[in-house]
């Protein structure tokens, strides 16, 4: 059987007190799924692993059961297969703009109709904010911060926890992680 290499992003985990979750547990828990290679990166649940070829769906579906199950966290999964992580990176628009790569996010959306929604929100303008949207993704640079981002608040209420995102450095520490060139 063909095995792939994935990469996991639990959404809201180890934020404030509530979801807590040792990345230890979480690295055996791929495991204990039969997953291989499991590595994790940050403490903010980005999981890069092997398994055998299968819908990134159902992957996600199989790890958000297990942490339920297995260490009482519900938290939303997406998994991508490592070469559409690779398309993610390779498609940034925005970069040429990030003067600051933690203020440059990247929004992974698990339903397949998040980029129609968005594409109302991609045409207006935000400036000095910018929103671009891809298949994959979505791409915002927030030079004011994160957290005074009027286009992250705007997405929140159109998708809710159907995305979650992770700044542009960490995009580029997994796209490693995958690669190999990278140690956790």
């Amino acid at each position: 059987m063909t095995r792939q290499r994935y990469i996991a992003l639990l959404r809201g985990i180890n934020v404030g007190r509530a979801k807590r979750i040792a990345m230890a547990d979480l690295r055996q828990l791929v495991g204990e799924l039969g997953c291989t290679e499991v590595r994790t990166l940050l403490n903010s649940g980005n999981v890069v692993f092997n398994a055998p070829r299968q819908a990134p769906v159902a992957l996600a579906a199989l790890i958000q059961d297990a942490l339920v199950v297995k260490l009482g966290v519900a938290a939303r999964v997406m998994v991508l297969v490592s070469d559409e992580l690779d398309r993610i990176v390779a498609a940034n628009p925005l970069l040429p703009l990030a003067s600051d790569h933690a203020r440059l996010l990247v929004f992974v959306f698990s339903d397949p109709g998040a980029p129609a929604l968005l594409a109302p929100l991609a045409a207006l303008d935000w400036a000095p904010e910018q929103l671009a949207v891809a298949d994959l993704a979505a791409y915002l640079w927030c030079p004011a911060g994160v957290l005074d981002s009027k286009i992250a608040v705007a997405m929140g209420k159109l998708l809710g926890d159907g995305m979650t995102s992770r700044n542009w450095n960490t995009v580029c520490k997994l796209q490693a992680l995958c690669a190999g060139t990278v140690k956790d």
